[in-house]
């Protein structure tokens, strides 16, 4: 897999990864979608890290009219991309320019933050993880998807390191992604 900034996904990409998503990739992004609204209680404040053109906070916001939903992606046109779509939602949903390895974001804003098919281009994913565990509220959860060969090793290391004795957990999900979750009191793995 490719690690890559945010310009890999300018221009003529910006354009064919927002139809890739909202297009072949629509169905799987609404299971996702659906998955994280399951994680989410109620009035949770949740964040998307590699938003994209913004699929799944779109779908999280049609699906939960009860959440505060967060983008963040580091490729200015795919966060245009995603402020487009978002619109409809008005202040519920926000999307910010940022790296998952710099969130801009302070400490515990979020109950749960989700990242789908980003994993795999984050330059250091053990970096990018303690992030995301930053910015998770205290008992909250943390839920990546991606490809089997996504560097989720990183997750666990970060998460001890910030403190969080609970360790992530995987299993298939959807065809051939991955799904790794960290939530309080989980301590088993399944690869």
């Amino acid at each position: 897999m490719q690690h890559c900034d945010g310009n890999h996904f300018e221009g003529r990409w910006a354009t064919w990864y927002s139809w890739l998503t909202g297009g072949p990739l629509r169905y799987t992004y609404r299971r996702l979608a659906r998955d994280a609204a399951a994680l989410a209680g109620p009035g949770a404040a949740v964040l998307d890290v590699g938003t994209g053109p913004g699929v799944l906070p779109d779908e999280l916001a049609r699906l939960r009219p009860d959440l505060t939903v967060a983008g963040v992606d580091p490729a200015h046109a795919m966060v245009a991309a995603a402020r487009r779509r978002l619109a409809r939602h008005g202040g519920r949903v926000r999307v910010t320019e940022g790296t998952a390895a710099a969130l801009p974001f302070p400490d515990g804003s979020f109950d749960l933050v989700v990242s789908s098919l980003s994993l795999h281009h984050w330059p250091d994913p053990a970096a990018a993880a303690a992030e995301l565990v930053r910015v998770l509220r205290p008992g909250g959860r943390l839920c990546l998807y991606d490809f089997p060969t996504a560097p989720f090793d990183a997750v666990t290391p970060a998460g001890a390191a910030a403190g969080r004795t609970d360790l992530p957990w995987r299993m298939p999900f959807a065809g051939r992604l991955t799904r790794a979750v960290i939530e309080p009191s989980v301590v088993e793995h399944d690869r």
